[in-house]
């Protein structure tokens, strides 16, 4: 969109001094818009042209007077063209309040950004993680050094995230950064967290990202299927540490917890129920939340090997995250997956193959693996073909002989 810009001044007659000054004015028009600003400055009304907008002669004082207004003009230039770089629409207020340094006082981007994160940071450890900082962390470098690259700027006005800054935000970090999509919906998520409490604290009057339509990966099966399992449940390693580790996986599998929780296991957690069934009861270190998982054959053997084994209480010895990861695509190598295999597949399949599948309510399923919301069961939660296919025979059983069509 073309804008027109125009910069004038003159002078208040109606507050002359006894001295024959006259307060110097200035107009800034954009568009169809219009705002004044004083100039701080006073001028003889003598020397005055109304049509320059400008003091006449080559005088000292008409000279001094001149130069000054010459910079605020540069000035107002300046920030006019750095604007339009930000904003689709721009008025002549927006523009005084930027050339004037009033934009300083008013909230950007970058601070509140880093602001947001010095308050996060105090929350690690205890209701936050440390690998959820870092991604904030992350997608504030992204963000500053797209503003510094595209804008030659430090941080910009909190009105400055608009659509189309969004667009070319995802444009940089699509095409020019040549980031994968699940890394940028990471990076543009942090910042639609901004928005969002931005929107909320009323720094900003409408949501940004409305409109926003991100490239969206290719959906990945990340759960085992009912073959893949038993190809990892039987297949022969090659290393003692291995088998501890499909161990710790299986264990997984058939419980849906993720490894924090695993690691933080105790036998404090299994608790006998009143008909004698074992339950798994823990608070998810991620969300605090209490899952209640009654424990079947399968883990109660794992649970059982490695009896004894471990100091301080834990139930099992494991190892960190990175190495157990590491071995598990080593193992999936090894019992010819194609797919390469993480810690985190064990509570898709718990949720997806295990249960789920098996005809279990996604509501139980939900209190299992620790959600206070089905919508995030549903992410893990997948009817698998073998279920479909068993639900369909079932549903034929039931129905035949029930209807019939003619002339066939």
């Amino acid at each position: 969109m073309k804008h027109t810009l125009k910069v004038s001044f003159y002078l208040k007659k109606n507050q002359m001094k006894p001295d024959g000054l006259c307060p110097v004015m200035g107009r800034i028009i954009v568009d169809k818009t219009m705002a004044q600003f004083s100039v701080k400055t006073d001028a003889p009304l003598a020397l005055w042209n109304t049509l320059s907008g400008q003091a006449m002669g080559k005088s000292a004082q008409a000279t001094e007077l001149n130069q000054k207004l010459n910079k605020i003009v540069q000035n107002i230039n300046c920030h006019y063209r750095r604007l339009l770089q930000t904003h689709e629409t721009l008025t002549a207020e927006q523009l005084r309040t930027a050339s004037q340094g009033i934009a300083s006082e008013q909230e950007t981007l970058i601070k509140y950004f880093t602001q947001y994160i010095e308050a996060f940071k105090k929350r690690v450890g205890l209701i936050r993680k440390p690998a959820t900082l870092f991604d904030l962390q992350n997608a504030l470098r992204h963000l500053s050094n797209f503003i510094r690259k595209k804008y030659k700027l430090t941080d910009i006005p909190f009105c400055s995230l608009n659509f189309s800054f969004i667009e070319s935000y995802d444009f940089y970090l699509r095409v020019e950064l040549q980031l994968k999509p699940n890394t940028i919906l990471a990076i543009t998520s942090k910042l639609r967290r901004m928005a969002n409490h931005a929107f909320n604290e009323g720094i900003i009057a409408c949501d940004p990202f409305c409109g926003y339509a991100p490239q969206r990966p290719k959906p990945e099966q990340k759960y085992l299927t009912r073959t893949e399992l038993n190809k990892i449940m039987t297949t022969p390693l090659d290393r003692p540490n291995r088998y501890l580790i499909r161990d710790m996986f299986i264990f997984s599998c058939f419980t849906g917890l993720g490894y924090r929780d695993m690691y933080n296991l105790t036998e404090k957690n299994i608790i006998p129920a009143n008909d004698g069934v074992l339950w798994i009861k823990a608070n998810r270190q991620k969300t605090g939340a209490l899952c209640c998982i009654p424990l079947m054959d399968i883990p109660l053997k794992i649970i059982g090997k490695y009896s004894g084994l471990t100091k301080n209480g834990k139930l099992f010895p494991m190892i960190s995250n990175e190495k157990t990861n590491k071995n598990l695509r080593k193992i999936g190598e090894i019992c010819g997956l194609e797919r390469r295999l993480t810690f985190h597949a064990g509570r898709h399949t718990y949720a997806s193959e295990i249960t789920l599948s098996q005809g279990v309510p996604i509501e139980s399923v939900s209190s299992m693996l620790g959600h206070s919301d089905l919508r995030s069961t549903r992410i893990y939660a997948k009817i698998t073909n073998e279920k479909m296919n068993e639900d369909m025979k079932k549903l034929e059983m039931r129905i035949k002989g029930k209807y019939q069509l003619t002339q066939i």
